[in-house]
């Protein structure tokens, strides 16, 4: 039986201030080391007063007229995400996911009727990766799990340190990104390791971030702390691509984090990702050679077409930048400091979600609203996943939502 979810908002949360203001209000829980001197909260009046900025709230949601009539066509629930980050994974008609309670589920993705449910890794740490009829997970101590799409162990391993993002599985491989900043290519038949990438350290102080990567044409790219994307051949591991998106600058080690937040995105030779403090770049994917580059910051991340680069910045504000020259198209900033996640295309809208849960549609011709519809009241920190009749999200209490635009 799929359980329903209230919908009523949530409390306010803690805003994602401005890019200046964000260097004085990450806390312990988004920087490592976790603990330094001289941060403030983005409140006057230091540390422990009361007196909230104003500049900092939360952009308030105005009524707007609907264009489509976005509805809910199933709801599920799996474990809250705790201080992680899950993602759903959709393969075979099936949407799995789990939270940090390692109860991995199995939702049929047209009715949401349950398949099964599994005791998985128990803590786990990086969401749900499905494909080629399995499903990986990844727990925080290392652990990796494959299952059959019908819910039976595989096989199980382990490997170097907490497993923070979703493992991909493609080409016979299951694809997983550690915290070590290390990339592990595991057989999927039997989790042998084919080969292992490691990357220098990151830097003293970085940006604790779930962010995967991705795996386009026989080759992966994925971003790093030192602001650097790089791609990986999947067959052997070499690097054929090390390109700068940002470079550090400034006086201080909080000021110089130029980490790559979010999934870079391909399509047509062209890879594009967006670092923390630094800019949204495009690059050739084979020559190396950097098409554009734009100056905004980013932690949620970004998606393109064949028309524009699409990327929410650090005030949570969208934009729109032409795909051949990255000059900007629009701009839209009512939802700013909502704490918007990854903005992402399905069908003929751009999907995102922000802190209180609110999925907002927004057309990518002009960046106007098109519908808005709220779930459970708790954020929305990753990008919708599409399914046959519209789009998936899984919130931060687990709630799986399966949403669609009506007829």
């Amino acid at each position: 039986m799929i359980r329903t979810l209230p919908t009523k908002a949530a409390p306010v949360a803690p805003p994602l201030p401005a890019r200046r203001n964000l260097l004085r209000a990450l806390s312990a829980a988004t920087l490592a080391p976790a603990a330094f001197a001289g941060c403030g909260t983005g409140v006057s009046g230091g540390l422990f007063s009361s007196k909230v900025d104003p500049r900092l709230m939360p952009a308030e949601l105005l009524p707007i007229k609907s264009k489509l009539s976005l509805r809910v066509l199933w709801q599920g629930q799996v474990g809250n995400s705790g201080r992680y980050v899950y993602t759903p994974a959709v393969d075979g008609g099936m949407i799995f996911a789990i939270g940090t309670d390692g109860n991995l589920a199995a939702f049929e993705s047209a009715t949401g009727k349950l398949g099964w449910r599994q005791q998985g890794i128990r803590p786990t740490a990086g969401g749900v990766g499905a494909g080629d009829g399995l499903v990986a997970i990844g727990g925080q101590n290392g652990e990796v799990q494959v299952y059959s799409q019908a819910g039976k162990l595989v096989w199980e391993t382990r490997v170097s340190s907490e497993v923070l993002a979703a493992p991909v599985i493609a080409d016979g491989l299951v694809l997983v990104r550690t915290g070590d900043s290390r990339i592990w290519a595991l057989e999927a038949d039997s989790g042998r390791q084919r080969w292992v990438y490691q990357r220098a350290a990151a830097p003293t102080l970085s940006v604790r971030t779930h962010v995967g990567f991705t795996v386009s044409r026989g080759a992966l790219f994925a971003g790093f702390g030192n602001g650097r994307l790089i791609g990986l051949d999947l067959k052997t591991g070499l690097v054929g691509l090390d390109v700068a998106v940002a470079l550090p600058r400034g006086a201080t080690e909080l000021e110089r984090v130029v980490e790559i937040t979010s999934v870079p995105v391909f399509d047509n030779n062209e890879v594009c990702a967006a670092a923390f403090q630094g800019r949204v770049a495009c690059f050739d994917a084979q020559r190396g050679s950097l098409a554009w580059s734009r100056d905004i910051s980013s932690i949620a991340g970004l998606d393109l077409d064949a028309r524009a680069v699409y990327v929410v910045d650090d005030r949570s504000v969208l934009h729109a930048l032409d795909r051949s020259s990255g000059a900007s198209l629009w701009r839209q900033a009512a939802l700013q400091l909502r704490n918007v996640g990854a903005p992402r295309l399905i069908g003929k809208a751009l999907v995102v979600g922000d802190y209180q849960g609110v999925v907002h549609l927004l057309d990518p011709e002009d960046g106007s609203f098109m519908a808005r519809m709220p779930t459970d009241g708790s954020a929305i920190s990753i990008g919708a996943r599409p399914v046959d009749r519209g789009f998936v999200i899984q919130t931060r209490s687990g709630g799986v939502h399966a949403m669609g635009v009506a007829a």
